[in-house]
């Protein structure tokens, strides 16, 4: 029987026991839940990390320009820009967590982890974190099971959602199981994988869901950069074991509870935060009277 994943604390102690890696634990838990061999579940995995490569691609080299305007290729702006803030590293980075969160927003080919909303995290992270460190893509694999894994927690005990626990919910997550991975492939042990999923929910608490026209947009894309850098600085405090004092699983809780008690306008309705503002509700109206005025020529085809 495999670990169903409750707590992070359950999960401890059970690839303790047995003994087992975290990511062979995911492993097993999919081969009881799905039936699914080994190697298909490693395939699978293979296929979603090119698709995450291929969507740092294509918003790195296609025009990536929005419906609504919003998204004019911002991606390429960033990556090709000759002032570097901290270094050549972080700018690839930034740049391609846009990339691959743009080509979401026009309608392009993503891997929702866990939310097409967060779908520039992880490619963002682990692309530039297998530059760096010259990781196989065979070890990225295991880094996104383990990701799945904390995932799997999270959703068990707050959730994934942006409509049910605003932004902290996807990219939040995303972050959370960008963080660990991170620290997975390059060596952490248990507790420093769950050290880094603790800072990073501690850095996202709290982040509303304020869609700009109800379109996963502004501020969604800038939001999937900023929490890959976070990604990231968690990742390397917690590699040095510098304690979140508070518990992952505690930690978790609070996420659910700061969803459960945020007001519904902070949930994807478009209705409060950065929606709400005079700006977002003009580009609201326009994005509107657009979809009103393309809506005979869809009848007619």
């Amino acid at each position: 029987m495999s670990y169903l994943f409750n707590t992070f604390k359950g999960w401890k102690s059970y690839i303790e026991d047995k003994p087992m890696t975290l990511h062979d634990s995911v492993i097993e838990y999919e081969i009881d839940q799905k039936g699914a061999e080994r190697s298909q579940i490693q395939e699978g995995l293979l296929r979603a990390y090119q698709v995450m490569k291929d969507a740092v691609k294509t918003g790195l080299e296609e025009d990536m320009t929005s419906r609504s305007g919003m998204i004019n290729n911002g991606a390429k702006k960033v990556y090709n820009h000759p002032l570097t803030v901290l270094s050549p590293e972080f700018q690839k980075l930034i740049s391609r967590a846009l990339a691959a969160k743009e080509v979401n927003s026009c309608m392009g080919r993503v891997v929702a982890a866990p939310t097409a909303g967060a779908s520039g995290i992880l490619p963002g992270t682990l692309v530039t974190l297998q530059e760096i460190h010259q990781i196989s893509d065979e070890k990225i694999v295991e880094g996104l099971l383990v990701g799945a894994g904390i995932a799997l927690i999270i959703e068990e005990k707050a959730s994934l959602a942006g409509a049910v626990g605003g932004c902290q919910a996807e990219t939040g997550s995303a972050a959370a199981m960008a963080s660990g991975a991170i620290v997975y492939c390059l060596g952490g042990d248990t507790d420093q994988v769950f050290n880094a999923v603790a800072i990073t929910i501690q850095c996202m608490l709290g982040l509303v869901c304020d869609p700009v026209a109800g379109l996963v947009e502004v501020p969604c894309v800038v939001r999937n950069a900023s929490a890959a850098s976070i990604a990231f600085s968690s990742a390397q405090i917690a590699l040095a074991s510098v304690s979140a004092v508070i518990p992952v699983d505690e930690c978790v809780e609070a996420m659910g509870e700061i969803g459960a008690s945020m007001e519904s306008r902070y949930k994807e309705t478009a209705m409060g935060g950065l929606a709400a503002t005079l700006t977002g509700q003009e580009i609201s109206k326009r994005v509107l009277i657009q979809d009103i005025e393309i809506l005979p020529d869809n009848l007619e085809e």
